[in-house]
């Protein structure tokens, strides 16, 4: 799909920032597409752009209005159907990540007929995947892996791969999720594919490639959520991962959504390993990516330090802090895929 920018984002009445992930997430990773936001009473989420009306934005040059929202189940509140229209009518294509289809709402596909304008499902795709097959690949792979969803896994490898190219590293992003197809312009929402076929996905995410070549592959939930783990299990078996990053948000008792304790750093990354050697005995954690947002910065940098020396890796903020310590030990452990 070919989805027109610039965008406004539409943010709807959500009722914190972490239900505006996606909307976050473009504007962090693609800042000069995002002209403005529409929010509706209640919501709230701020992306720090201009608040526009419909008109505004046409004015500003908006082509596409972005649903920037990620909530439970992927719904499509009722309430939002009558803005979505407003903005077909007014002349914008609209994209969604959500799991629910634009085009399944008949007051939305009839505007959208009516008024010539595209509807984009970025959860959903047209490609036919086959069954995981397991088998060894040429091409480095790493996988971001979390304690918890929503901890800055995404980020963590943006950030990678931002950290290892401009070291003269051969690496790519390779999205699992619907923010990360719209950063990008390619992968699979990988939430979105039936069970069967999900590790087939991901080997297709993430093909065959030079020996030199890293593969930084987006992650998604958590193999201890009890909501998302099949998910995450076969992400990780379809990544065949060389290597791993644990990421975590050290302010959280429980896993979002559910009355689950959050595991251990420790735990992640025994299970991961346990997990992960089906299809890659060599897998290895090689760091340790903590979302501090909610920290002081020397708080911050105190846990990292004490992270770091009980968990023997490299432990990082890469936001905050950067990532030429996650870069340092990927070099060490795979020397062959050093510049």
């Amino acid at each position: 799909m070919q989805i027109e920018t610039p965008y406004l984002m539409f943010l709807g009445d959500v009722p914190d920032r972490l239900a505006a992930k996606t909307a976050y997430g473009i504007v962090d990773w693609r800042p000069e597409w995002c002209i403005g936001q529409i929010r509706l009473p209640g919501c709230a989420a701020d992306l720090g752009i201009p608040d526009l009306t419909l008109d505004e934005a046409l004015a500003k040059g908006c082509r596409t209005m972005v649903i920037g929202v990620a909530n439970a189940g992927g719904v499509l509140p009722e309430h939002w159907v009558a803005e979505i229209v407003a903005a077909l009518e007014a002349g914008f294509d609209v994209a969604s990540g959500l799991h629910a289809r634009l085009g399944a709402v008949p007051a939305i596909a009839e505007a959208a007929a009516r008024r010539g304008r595209a509807l984009h499902d970025v959860r959903h795709t047209d490609e036919t995947f086959a069954t995981g097959k397991g088998t060894k690949r040429p091409g480095r792979r790493l996988l971001a892996v979390g304690t918890d969803c929503s901890v800055g896994k995404k980020y963590t490898v943006l950030a990678l791969e931002k950290g290892m190219r401009a070291r003269g590293m051969d690496a790519d992003f390779r999205a699992t999720g619907q923010t990360g197809v719209f950063i990008s312009g390619r992968g699979v929402s990988i939430d979105a594919v039936v069970a069967d076929f999900i590790s087939g996905a991901v080997e297709w995410i993430a093909p065959a490639a030079d020996p030199k070549h890293w593969d930084l592959i987006e992650g998604q939930g958590s193999l201890y959520h009890p909501s998302f783990a099949g998910v995450s299990l076969g992400l990780l078996h379809g990544a065949q991962a060389d290597a791993f990053v644990v990421c975590h948000e050290p302010s959280r008792t429980t896993m979002r959504g559910v009355q689950h304790p959050l595991p251990s750093i420790r735990q992640v990354i025994d299970l991961t390993i346990q997990l992960g050697s089906l299809t890659n005995p060599g897998i290895r954690p090689t760091g340790i990516a903590v979302n501090t947002q909610a920290l002081e910065e020397d708080t911050a940098r105190s846990l990292l330090d004490k992270l770091g020396a009980e968990y023997g890796l490299p432990a990082t903020d890469p936001v905050r802090f950067g990532v030429d310590g996650l870069v340092d030990r990927l070099i060490a452990e795979f020397p062959e895929t050093a510049p």
